[in-house]
């Protein structure tokens, strides 16, 4: 099997302290920045950085937070997941990740998708109706704006461009693009028709029944002359030292945040049993570095995929547990997983 890379993901929910109290929503972002110092220096391969507009999380902006983490880390790739690309404008979205590829010396990426929240259409002035046409025509866009050539491109979201030199550019030529997909086939196919990498948000249930998505990715590659681009999947967990312990310290944390999601969907409340069901058998990684490692391997190898996004941070937790949970990724649960597959 080809090589795996590892990742983080954070949509930077807002933390507590160590007795439990809420902290500032600008201690999160900086304890967010130690977070990706500690992943640079274990060689943990990308973090990625949510786009959220809601009280629960801290990160609105999260190329600039990139751009803080480009300061101070050294070899770490820098990426969005993701950046909601219905409410930006592309060309603006293209600027500010040339700058970050500059800022961290060709580190930059973007993983574009339309975000499982919809709150940043309103506070953006966009109107639901047209969810569809924002991001098949943005996305569109952005894919001709990174080719970092004159683009002439005409639409219904924003003012046409003629000839148009966008900047500034970067000096590897290009900003690698994925794009998030939650389980749809036209998103599937589209991506591979744009010739984006595929990002596989798998967040419940066994990865195995997003095989077909990657196969359908694959052979539309396949069937639009394009070579074979790597393909990722996100999914949530939480790691200490044994089950019981991670079981523990994460359940509260997963309660309050499916709790408020769900009441604001009108989902049905969220149960310890369907929580312990997603950590034995679905896509909750949940555990020691053991039993994560062996969910991280069953999921890769049930889609094929070349990379393995960990979202390391879901609910209010205390920031010294997260940092002791991402020591725990890169330093037994990534050596763990290359060996369980060579």
């Amino acid at each position: 099997m080809a090589e795996i890379k590892f990742g983080l993901d954070t949509f930077g929910d807002n933390q507590v302290d160590d007795n439990g109290a809420p902290i500032s929503s600008a201690q999160t972002i900086r304890n967010l920045i130690a977070q990706g110092v500690m992943a640079d220096s274990l060689g943990i391969n990308s973090i990625n950085v949510g786009e959220h507009h809601r009280d629960d999380f801290a990160v609105t902006a999260p190329d600039t937070v990139l751009a803080g983490l480009a300061t101070v880390t050294k070899q770490i790739t820098l990426g969005t997941g993701v950046t909601v690309l219905s409410s930006e404008d592309p060309v603006r979205v293209y600027e500010r990740f040339a700058t970050l590829d500059a800022l961290s010396n060709g580190r930059a990426e973007i993983t574009a998708g339309r975000g499982s929240f919809i709150e940043s259409f309103p506070l953006f002035g966009y109107d639901l109706k047209d969810y569809e046409i924002l991001f098949s025509e943005k996305l569109e866009l952005l894919v001709e704006l990174l080719k970092e050539k004159a683009v002439t491109w005409s639409g219904k979201t924003r003012a046409s461009l003629f000839n148009q030199e966008v900047y500034p550019k970067t000096e590897r030529g290009a900003i690698p693009l994925r794009v998030g997909v939650g389980g749809t086939p036209e998103s599937v196919v589209r991506a591979a028709r744009l010739n984006a990498k595929l990002a596989l948000a798998i967040i419940g249930g066994d990865p195995a029944r997003f095989a077909p998505f990657a196969n359908l990715y694959r052979k539309s590659m396949e069937d639009f002359g394009h070579e074979q681009l790597p393909i990722s999947i996100h999914s949530p967990g939480y790691i200490a030292e044994t089950d019981e312990e991670a079981i523990e310290e994460h359940w509260p944390n997963h309660e309050k945040m499916f709790g408020r999601i769900g009441r604001e969907r009108g989902w049905a409340p969220i149960t310890k049993e369907h929580f312990m069901q997603e950590v034995k058998f679905g896509s909750l990684y949940v555990g020691s570095p053991e039993t994560v490692a062996k969910k991280i391997v069953h999921a890769v190898t049930s889609v094929g995929a070349q990379r393995f996004d960990f979202k390391y941070a879901n609910g209010p937790q205390k920031h010294s547990k997260l940092m002791n949970s991402l020591e725990l990724y890169g330093t037994k649960v990534i050596p763990l997983v290359k060996e369980m597959l060579t």
